[in-house]
């Protein structure tokens, strides 16, 4: 099962990129930086409501240095990036997730960087730094925004209910069963839920979602030998607790634990705490605004995610600076990369205007700080769980295929209750060694 996984992998990318090579360069301004040497394309994954907050950010660079930036927000960004990358024209400057940077590496996508060529490296933490180091040693992303998970929680449920905010995975489960059963919302119907749980294998989400309670757990997907290579590890028996203590509760517990669905759901369907009818949600700080709203930021409130056997760690991840692997413009890159992680740049790209999505959550700037930018005493829980109890995704390697076949096996776990979880992860296991042998990485 393991190997026919695998194998199926590769006839799916060759037609993923088959399309993408065969796709026009993005957008009508695609290419038009060109050699212009005072105008920089940069490419950003974002949605208008973020790419509203660039446009605020590249204009107060322009008007800083002089240096154009012909922007660009690209939503499908891998296929379009694929496509130029197939005409040998890459943008000169993207930015995009810390998990793509061994993905973009590996493909010759990237410029490698030394930190010290931009100015202000040394307000950047040496911690953030370290996400952006390749395979070969070399640093190929500059860190720009970082975030954590925390759990959001109804604090008008837990008032209602005479509760606490959990603080253990055994609490967590207690409060869920009763905003499922004690009806916190007052209707008098059983329609509440205690936890949401975008479960789908999709985009690996489950593995997204769930790599928190595996850290809390003492486990690991794979493990660096400090040498360069990679060993598969979801076999431990600290992997084997965690994933059955998740199954075994939430997804094949109590009625009500997890919303309905939780097994097919991905974050773009997995709503029910912003729709009203669900407890807790161990999610990232982008929903802050958007929860603000619905529910209403007198509902809730953000606390640190509850620890498990091995502590309370939790996904970090966020958003890195890349230059494209062309040549010449590499003074207007680094320039633009300096304003971009400099107190002004973070100040503006962490900042709502007109409601739009701010675009860095944490600052890796260390002289910054969330709560006082935004004079919001929230987001000190969110910084302090990055600075001080988050784990990354292996960045170095190409971290998507393990990720995907980590939520495949997880997700079949919890969607057939009477599988078992002891072979499901031996196999999982054997799965991983493939994809680790395939980039050169078994250890």
């Amino acid at each position: 099962m393991g190997d026919r996984r695998r194998r199926r992998r590769p006839a799916a990318v060759l037609a993923a990129a088959g399309l993408a090579f065969g796709t026009a360069a993005c957008g009508s301004g695609a290419g038009s930086a060109g050699d212009d040497p005072n105008t920089l394309e940069v490419w950003t994954r974002s949605n208008p409501d973020s790419a509203a907050t660039y446009d605020r950010v590249f204009a107060a660079f322009t008007k800083k240095t002089g240096i154009k930036v012909d922007y660009q927000p690209v939503i499908n960004f891998d296929q379009q990036l694929q496509a130029r990358a197939s005409t040998k024209d890459l943008p000169d400057v993207m930015i995009n997730d810390t998990a793509l940077m061994g993905s973009y590496q590996s493909q010759g996508l990237l410029k490698p960087i030394d930190p010290a060529s931009i100015t202000g490296h040394d307000q950047i933490t040496a911690k953030s730094w370290a996400s952006t180091v390749g395979l070969d040693g070399k640093h190929y992303g500059i860190p720009y925004s970082r975030q954590a998970q925390t759990l959001m929680i109804r604090k008008d449920w837990l008032k209602k209910l005479g509760l606490q905010a959990p603080r253990t995975w055994q609490q967590m489960l207690d409060v869920a069963k009763a905003f499922a059963t004690r009806d916190p919302d007052g209707d008098g119907k059983a329609d509440t839920y205690g936890i949401v749980a975008p479960g789908s294998a999709m985009n690996g989400y489950a593995a997204w979602w769930g790599s928190s309670f595996l850290w809390q757990g003492g486990a690991q997907i794979i493990k660096s030998d400090g040498k360069g290579g990679y060993r598969p590890a979801m076999d431990s028996a600290a992997a084997i607790r965690t994933v059955t203590w998740l199954k075994d509760n939430l997804f094949c517990g109590a009625k009500g634990v997890l919303q309905p669905g939780a097994v097919s759901a991905v974050t773009g369907t997995a709503t029910n705490f912003q729709d009203g009818n669900a407890g807790m949600y161990m999610t990232g700080p982008y929903n802050i605004a958007t929860y603000d709203t619905t529910p209403g930021k007198d509902k809730y409130e953000v606390v640190p995610a509850p620890a498990g056997p091995a502590g309370s760690d939790v996904l970090a991840d966020g958003e890195n600076v890349y230059f494209g692997a062309r040549t010449g413009k590499t003074e207007q890159e680094q320039a633009l990369a300096a304003f971009l992680v400099s107190p002004e740049g973070q100040r503006i790209a962490m900042t709502s205007v007109d409601g739009h999505q701010p675009v860095v959550r944490i600052p890796t700037n260390s002289t910054l700080d969330a709560a006082k930018v935004r004079d919001d005493p929230r987001w000190s829980v969110v910084q302090k769980a990055y600075e001080d109890s988050s784990e990354q995704f292996p960045n170095a390697p190409d971290f998507a295929p393990i990720k995907q076949d980590t939520a495949d096996s997880l997700n079949a776990l919890f969607t057939y209750c009477g599988s078992d979880v002891r072979s499901g992860l031996k196999e999982l296991n054997e799965t991983l060694a493939g994809d680790l042998k395939d980039q050169d990485l078994l250890k």
